[in-house]
């Protein structure tokens, strides 16, 4: 299956938390969007790996995805290494996209940074045809996206650009409550987290509403890009009111 924007992150909740607006946006224009999960995030405090799975499911619906993998590598103890890179770029050179989004390059969660590099470096080498790799017995052929950005997660970063997600903004909280062990979750038995109360929640409402602010509309998602973006025409610029 070709994809125009694939997400790779670390965590099941982590693309419905920084970029699952842009994903829809793009979904509602007609492109083709999917997500792939590097871990179970079977180290989280709260749930469960099968409940998680669940969850990621029922959000991949609420943000009308063609397809989201998990490649079960360990949560906490991955490494920017052979056999997660080799996961990874067999996935890549499954889904072809055009765009990759990924982890923050840095972040409060040492697993974000260190999959952003992962990510990165992948997204580089799967574009290396004497790199081998096969999908049900077939060689695949080399494939590199053309864009890799960085969404933001906890710590701010000065974003490169923001991407306008007001007309979605309502169905980004219908995913991340998908994960509801996660976020907003309830006083039961297990132990309440920094992401579980009301508090984490209202802060993405709140970054969204900040980075709209920038350029001008109600809610936005923003991204940082090692690599210069280039534009055809000056109307793909959102006019801010001065």
């Amino acid at each position: 299956m070709k994809l125009d924007l694939l997400a790779i992150a670390v965590h099941p909740d982590d693309v419905e938390l920084g970029c699952s607006g842009t994903l829809m946006m793009h979904a509602a224009s007609g492109m083709k969007v999917g997500v792939v999960d590097l871990t179970r995030g079977e180290l989280g405090t709260r749930g469960t790996p099968e409940l998680r799975e669940q969850e990621a499911q029922a959000a991949a619906k609420i943000m009308g995805l063609e397809v989201r993998e998990n490649l079960g590598l360990a949560d906490g103890f991955f490494r920017n290494d052979t056999m997660e890179q080799l996961a990874i770029i067999t996935a890549i050179r499954k889904y072809r996209p055009e765009i990759v989004l990924a982890n923050a390059i840095d972040d409060r969660h040492p697993d974000h940074g260190r999959a952003a590099r992962l990510i990165a470096d992948s997204c580089f080498l799967s574009g290396l045809r004497k790199i081998a790799t096969q999908v049900d017995g077939q060689e695949q052929e080399a494939w590199r996206p053309k864009q890799v950005f960085h969404f933001l997660q906890d710590r701010y970063h000065e974003p490169d650009f923001v991407l306008d997600i007001t007309p979605v903004m309502d169905r980004k909280l219908e995913s991340i409550k998908a994960f509801s062990s996660q976020f907003l979750a309830a006083k039961d038995h297990e132990p309440q987290t920094y992401i579980s109360g009301a508090n984490f929640f209202d802060s993405v409402v709140y970054r969204a509403k900040m980075l709209g602010k920038m350029v001008g509309v109600e809610y936005a998602e923003g991204y940082t890009t090692a690599k210069k973006i280039g534009i055809r025409n000056f109307s793909d610029l959102i006019n801010v009111t001065t």
